[in-house]
């Protein structure tokens, strides 16, 4: 059992963690991707400016080859006979003209306004003056560069593309990996003590998942032997205690009648539950409980069972449902949530019937919070001051008995639609929902008539 306190509000938290889930192959394709886009522009500039260079260094030797060609023909006929050769141009650049003052042949390259390039050549005349070359790049040049700029942009396009179909096939193996190992982790933690990581995820090749995977077996095992161990000594505990407290209730009976003797009797009482409710705890853990299974019409079985718990509670039939289960662990769970309403809540308690849906609720402050977020924990009721308040295993035995049933066991508080946080639980709702199957994959069988 436990006590119920006021429920703070944890939207705000959750409210306040907002995070995009991706897929691992489409974190590896895009990040394939960004790299091979960065690295086929970076390969682009370097071979386009490459090429560009050699081109316009071809351009200067043969416009330097064909000045020299045009100085010997001038100082041979005293004529300028040769194609684009100039004397003395005054659009001859500044920087040019300075190295041909200078005494030197030389060449330059300067950019037009549509960003062609211009090649110029010159070289001194004997009599002082300069004779200039002026050509500009050549179509051909300027198709080849323009051919070549595709040809990058195609293998680039390739590149990513490749990269990004790479990514998503390494990354997706990887990822069916990790879920694999992911759901036979979840199998391990539901209570499938046979089930491996290392052989759900399979495979031939070997990597880190194989290393993870041996990692969470490994640890899986030594945590089922530390809780079966765990859970031995508390049924050894708990049987050899059966004995002694049965004895002490015997002997307690057998004192005269008075109000010492009704203390010892209720203590004793009190242990034996406790004792029985610890074995009970210590079965269901061992995962060894297995239903008797039994058609029953719902509504009308747990009218009857309330009806004998408590006369006062209020029974609901919103709609009848026949279901297969087993009656006694049923009515345990019912016994054992209507206890727990009676002694932590406040009237009216109501138990509503709908389809295969059973709730439990009463008017009191709620469950407390941490019963919420993590589900019922044996010898936790909610209380700072246990006496005569239970021992937090009710609900765990509900819960057990559940799983046996095949059946899913929530809790919720009720409160008042828009309420800020500060205002209290208007009730606590406890809801068993029955399976639409009968719970064979647990092992249980049905009775015979």
């Amino acid at each position: 059992m436990r006590v119920r306190r006021r429920l703070g509000s944890r939207v705000g938290s959750v409210g306040s963690r907002v995070a995009i889930r991706t897929g691992l192959r489409w974190k590896l394709s895009a990040a394939i991707a960004l790299v091979g886009a960065l690295v086929a522009i970076v390969l682009s500039l370097v071979v386009h400016n490459a090429a560009r260079v050699s081109m316009l260094d071809n351009a200067r030797d043969l416009a330097d080859e064909r000045i020299q060609i045009a100085q010997r023909s001038y100082e041979q006929s005293k004529r300028l006979n040769f194609p684009n050769a100039t004397i003395d141009d005054p659009e001859l650049p500044a920087a040019l003209r300075e190295k041909v003052e200078e005494g030197r042949r030389a060449t330059y390259v300067t950019d037009t306004a549509n960003g062609t390039p211009d090649i110029w050549a010159a070289v001194p005349l004997n009599n002082g003056r300069v004779m200039s070359l002026h050509t500009g790049f050549t179509d051909r040049s300027e198709d080849i560069l323009a051919d070549l700029d595709q040809a990058l942009l195609i293998g680039s396009i390739a590149v990513v593309f490749g990269g990004s179909a790479l990514g998503v096939l390494v990354g997706g193996q990887l990822s069916r990996r990790l879920r694999k190992a992911a759901a036979a982790a979840h199998q391990v933690a539901s209570g499938e003590p046979d089930v491996r990581v290392r052989d759900a995820i399979g495979g031939v090749v070997r990597d880190e998942t194989d290393d993870l995977a041996s990692a969470v077996d490994a640890m899986a095992d030594a945590l089922q032997q530390r809780l079966e161990a765990e859970r031995r000594v508390t049924a050894d505990i708990a049987h050899e205690l059966r004995t002694p407290v049965t004895g002490l209730l015997t002997a307690a009976e057998l004192l005269p009648p008075g109000r010492p003797t009704e203390l010892v009797l209720d203590r004793a009482k009190a242990m034996r539950t406790l004792v029985e409710d610890v074995l009970e705890v210590a079965r269901l853990d061992s995962a060894s409980e297995r239903a008797e299974l039994q058609d029953i019409m719902l509504g009308e079985f747990v009218s009857r069972r309330v009806a004998v718990k408590d006369p006062a509670i209020e029974v609901r039939v919103v709609h009848e449902s026949e279901v297969t289960t087993d009656p006694r662990r049923l009515e345990r769970v019912l016994f054992n949530l209507l206890a727990n309403a009676a002694r932590h809540g406040r009237p009216p308690i109501e138990v509503t019937v709908e389809g295969r849906v059973i709730r439990v609720r009463d008017h009191g402050p709620g469950f407390p919070e941490d019963l919420l977020a993590a589900g019922p924990s044996r010898f936790r009721t909610g209380s700072s001051d246990r006496s005569g308040r239970g021992h937090g295993l009710g609900l765990t035995i509900a819960a057990g008995q559940a799983r046996v049933l095949g059946a899913r066991l929530t809790f919720r508080n009720v409160r008042p639609a828009g309420a800020p946080d500060h205002v209290p639980s208007e009730g606590a709702v406890a809801v068993l929902w029955l399976p639409e199957h009968a719970p064979t994959n647990t092992g249980s069988y049905p009775m015979l008539p």
